[in-house]
């Protein structure tokens, strides 16, 4: 008999695979339309969640407000995280092109969660130890001992925001899309922030307990720069005061002008390395004056510890420099204060009293450099008696060490290594993986005080593929010359025409990197030309100009980096806090 063939499966074959594929579809469809659906709605609570982060992150005057506006970013965070870690979003991962953006945003929530929600409580821990008032005992001491119980919390909540951090620093951007790309980068650089500021606090709560001498008697040399003649670390050391704290209880012990420390003029009281004597000759260890022309403030501090100690007997455990405009942050903090003349001195008029007017009321520099340190010992009263609320005055202090205002070495190794990385240890350069910095630094050449007149402009931007151009330019504001004391001209004495300045720039790049091609122009001024060394594996470019009341000289410099990441600056801060140098496109330095 013959077989009949099934002949009905065959019909319905077609029709079972149209519904599987439809079946398929649908499900896709519905996971297309769930993940859309739940991706929008985290969108809308990231966005939310980091103009929360980003507004607390930047709010120095009020930390106690930041951290509460850190902690109302939780349930955005929690519902983003929510919205992106089911097992659909998850499974849709793997896909090609899509996934990858769904992996980063995933990664981005639940890494901004945990810093919102796990590093909120001890920060708040933190605050409330070191709350406004509180910081003082009722004789009116620092109160060490609290400042020193507020460094766990500070530790736990910088070590929860870094490993938030670190965690989206392994997204790998190059298949995301460029708006996904944008959101991860403006997010990381904003949870950088907060745990740069939590691990700022974790030092300070380190430190601070032990250079208030809160494990006995700790002596500081405070080191005053004068913007009005430029050193690299900011200017000439032209007052010195020393320092001691017991127990949170400080005392202004001793007060000199730089001319009463000795000049070793034969013979360095320290010696320098082989690279910095090829860059600076042996000045920065035969003066004080000089000592923060290295701009590397571990090797100017130690010799004027070192100066110290030979000229007053006294072996300090720390060095700490500032300018007049950190004096004027601190008044802010403080309030006006009044000097032994009856002379009220405040936040606003303390820079140019300082730098500019004291020259046209004294002619004698010893009595320059006493009106200075009365200024300095006021300021330093007023901070003794616990004037000024706590909070103003970290903001004060803050700012001053963001703009490398504000330096700190300690003899003692270990309290130095709290300071890794930070900017008031007042390091060389640092070029990494993230980033490719260039130094440029700025030192008198005309014995005087014109670089108050000095408008310094700094510009550097990507021009090709490892290829940055830098411009530096330098223009003299001065007034007519017979109008200015002969001591802030130089009068001429080292053979700089009174009204001129003479200024050398000294340009520090990466290691590795080299100038292929530079270009100056100088309104008329005299550009004596180049020199250079190298400093600790950075090349180091040095240019003098000369420039006249109204001059400007202009330096660029193209530059072949080893790598290409972001472009940083660091630079001799001036008189002028806006004076700041500037990062862009190749047409900003160009």
């Amino acid at each position: 008999m013959q077989r009949s063939s099934p002949s009905v499966p065959r019909r319905r074959a077609p029709a079972v695979f149209a519904a599987v594929v439809l079946g398929v579809s649908i499900v896709g469809l519905g996971c297309a339309v769930w993940i859309g659906l739940r991706g929008a709605s985290a969108v809308q609570h990231l966005r939310s969640a980091q103009a929360t982060v980003g507004s607390a992150t930047t709010e120095v005057a009020d930390p106690a407000g930041a951290i509460e506006r850190l902690g109302e970013a939780a349930p955005d965070t929690s519902a983003a995280r929510a919205l992106t870690g089911d097992p659909v979003w998850r499974g849709a991962e793997i896909l090609p092109w899509i996934g990858p953006q769904l992996a980063a945003v995933r990664t981005v929530a639940a890494s901004v969660d945990d810093a919102a929600s796990t590093a909120v409580l001890p920060l708040r821990a933190a605050a409330a130890v070191l709350a406004p008032g509180a910081v003082h005992t009722p004789d009116g001491a620092i109160d060490v001992a609290r400042i020193a119980a507020a460094r766990p919390a500070a530790a736990d909540a910088a070590t929860r925001l870094r490993m938030a951090v670190d965690r989206i620093a392994e997204i790998d951007h190059e298949p995301l899309l460029g708006a996904v790309s944008t959101a991860v980068s403006s997010t990381s650089a904003a949870l950088d922030r907060a745990a740069t500021a939590a691990e700022a606090l974790e030092r300070a709560t380190t430190l601070v307990p032990r250079m208030l001498g809160a494990d006995g008697r700790r002596s500081t040399l405070l080191l005053f720069q004068n913007n009005a003649e430029w050193r690299s670390l900011g200017g000439v050391v032209g007052a010195v005061a020393q320092v001691d704290a017991d127990a949170g209880r400080l005392a202004l012990v001793a007060q000199a002008s730089s001319a009463d420390v000795t000049a070793f003029v034969d013979d360095p009281v320290l010696p320098l390395p082989d690279d910095v004597r090829g860059v600076f000759d042996t000045r920065p260890a035969r003066y004080l004056q000089n000592t923060t022309q290295v701009p590397d403030f571990a090797v100017g501090a130690a010799v004027a510890r070192e100066m110290w100690r030979r000229t007053h007997g006294e072996e300090v455990d720390a060095v700490v420099a500032l300018d007049p405009v950190t004096l004027s942050y601190l008044l802010r903090a403080t309030g006006p204060v009044t000097l032994p003349t009856g002379e009220v001195i405040d936040g606003d008029d303390a820079v140019p009293l300082l730098l500019d007017e004291v020259y046209r009321r004294f002619a004698d520099p010893r009595e320059q450099d006493a009106f200075f340190q009365s200024a300095a010992a006021a300021v330093f009263g007023a901070l003794a008696e616990g004037r000024g609320d706590s909070t103003a005055l970290v903001e004060a202090l803050t700012r001053a060490g963001d703009e490398r205002r504000l330096l700190v070495w300690n003899a003692d190794a270990a309290d130095q290594a709290v300071l890794d990385g930070s900017t008031l240890q007042g390091a060389l350069p640092v070029s990494d993986d993230t980033r490719t910095t260039v130094g440029v630094y700025l030192n008198d050449g005309t014995g005087s005080k014109m670089d108050y007149y000095l408008h310094p402009r700094t510009a550097i931007g990507w021009c090709a593929a490892g290829l940055a151009t830098l411009r530096v330019s330098l223009r003299n504001d001065a007034p007519e010359p017979s109008t200015l004391p002969p001591y802030v001209t130089g009068g001429g004495e080292y053979g700089v025409r009174p009204g001129d300045a003479l200024t050398g720039v000294y340009v520090y790049l990466p290691p590795g990197a080299e100038v292929v091609d530079r270009r100056t122009s100088s309104d008329g001024a005299v550009a004596p030309g180049f020199a250079g060394g190298l400093h600790d594996g950075r090349a180091v470019v040095k240019w003098s100009v000369q420039l006249s009341p109204g001059q400007t000289g202009v330096l660029d410099l193209d530059i072949r980096m080893p790598t290409t990441p972001r472009l940083e600056i660091l630079s001799t801060p001036t008189r002028d806090p806006r004076e700041t140098p500037d990062v862009g496109a190749c047409s900003a330095a160009g």
